[in-house]
C-alpha cells in the first residue's frame, strides 16, 4: 500500500461525503414526508433517506474505484480485490434527522487488510467535513486538530452512547461514577459525530459499550491523529457484529479507563483498553 492509493481515496471520500451530505439535506428538508421503519426495536429506526444516500455514496465509490470492496449499514458488505475496503454510514445519527436535529452526519471509513487508514465525518446542517489518514494528522475545514493534554473527565464534556445491546446498569453506573468526580455527559444521537467533536477538543472523551463499525472506524482513527487515545476496536467479525468504544484526550484516558472498568456491570465484560495499532 503506498500514501498516495490512501491520499486518493481520501480525497475521494471528502468530495463523496459532502455530496452525500448534500443529498441527505435534501431529505432533511421534506423529512415529513419520509416513512419511518425500524429494525431491531422501536428506537432503531431508519427511512428511505438512509437507503437512498447509501446507494449514491457506493456508485460514487464503485466509480473511482471499482476494485475496492464496501460495507454499507444499509446493505451489507460487497468484497474487492484491492486490499481496501470503505465503510459506510450515510446517516448516523438517523433519529436526530427524523425529528428535526442537526445532530447527523456521514460517515465513511477507509480500510486497508482490515486497518483503519483514512476517515471523514462530515456533517451536513453545520458544513463541517471533519478528516483524518494514518501518519498524516487529523483535520477540521482543512485545519489540523490538535488535542489540550491538560484537559480531564473532571473539567470537559464526556460524550456518552447508549443502545438497546447495552445493559442499563452499565450505562446508570457509568453516569453516577463520571458524576461523582465532577464530570457532565453529553449525548446527542450521533456516536460518529461524537467522536469527531473528540477529536476536535470540543468533548474531553467518549464512550458507548457497543458500537457498530461504520459509526465509529473514522473516529477512532480522528483522535488518535489529533493526538488523543483510543481503544482497541475487537477483530474478527466485529467489523460485521460491532463492539466497545472508548476514546479520550491524553490527560482523561486512565481516568475514563478506571472509570469504565469500576462500573462495568457483570453481565457487560470491561471493554479492551489497549491501543489500536491499526
Amino acid at each position: 500500500m503506498q500514501d498516495n492509493e490512501v491520499a486518493a481515496r481520501l480525497e475521494r471520500a471528502q468530495a463523496v461525503a459532502r455530496e452525500a451530505g448534500g443529498m441527505a439535506m435534501s431529505y432533511f428538508a421534506r423529512r415529513d414526508e419520509l416513512a419511518i421503519e425500524t429494525k431491531a426495536n422501536p428506537q432503531d429506526v431508519f427511512s428511505v433517506a438512509d437507503r437512498n444516500v447509501e446507494t449514491r455514496i457506493r456508485e460514487m465509490v464503485v466509480d473511482a474505484f471499482s476494485a475496492d470492496g464496501f460495507l454499507g449499514e444499509e446493505f451489507g458488505m460487497s468484497d474487492g480485490s484491492s486490499g481496501f475496503t470503505w465503510v459506510v454510514d450515510p446517516i448516523d445519527g438517523t433519529s436526530p434527522f427524523i425529528f428535526g436535529l442537526p445532530t447527523w452526519c456521514v460517515s465513511i471509513s477507509l480500510l486497508h487488510e482490515g486497518r483503519t487508514v483514512a476517515g471523514v465525518i462530515y456533517a451536513p446542517p453545520t458544513d463541517e467535513m471533519f478528516a483524518c489518514m494514518k501518519g498524516a494528522g487529523a483535520t477540521l475545514n482543512g485545519r489540523q486538530m490538535k488535542l489540550d493534554a491538560e484537559t480531564t473527565l473532571s473539567t470537559g464534556l464526556t460524550g456518552l452512547g447508549a443502545n438497546f445491546r447495552v445493559p442499563r446498569e452499565t450505562i446508570l453506573n457509568f453516569v453516577d461514577g463520571l458524576m461523582a468526580i465532577g464530570g457532565v455527559f453529553i449525548r446527542n444521537g450521533s456516536g460518529a459525530l461524537m467522536l469527531a467533536h473528540v477529536a476536535a477538543g470540543r468533548l474531553v472523551a467518549y464512550y458507548e459499550p457497543h458500537m457498530n463499525s461504520w459509526d465509529c472506524l473514522a473516529g477512532m482513527l480522528m483522535v488518535r491523529e489529533a493526538g488523543g487515545w483510543a481503544g482497541e476496536f475487537p477483530d474478527g467479525d466485529s467489523l460485521l457484529h460491532g463492539g466497545p468504544v472508548l476514546v479520550a484526550s491524553p490527560g482523561a484516558k486512565d481516568q475514563l479507563q478506571e472509570l469504565v472498568a469500576a462500573t462495568t456491570t457483570p453481565a457487560q465484560p470491561a471493554p479492551a483498553t489497549h491501543i489500536n495499532h491499526s
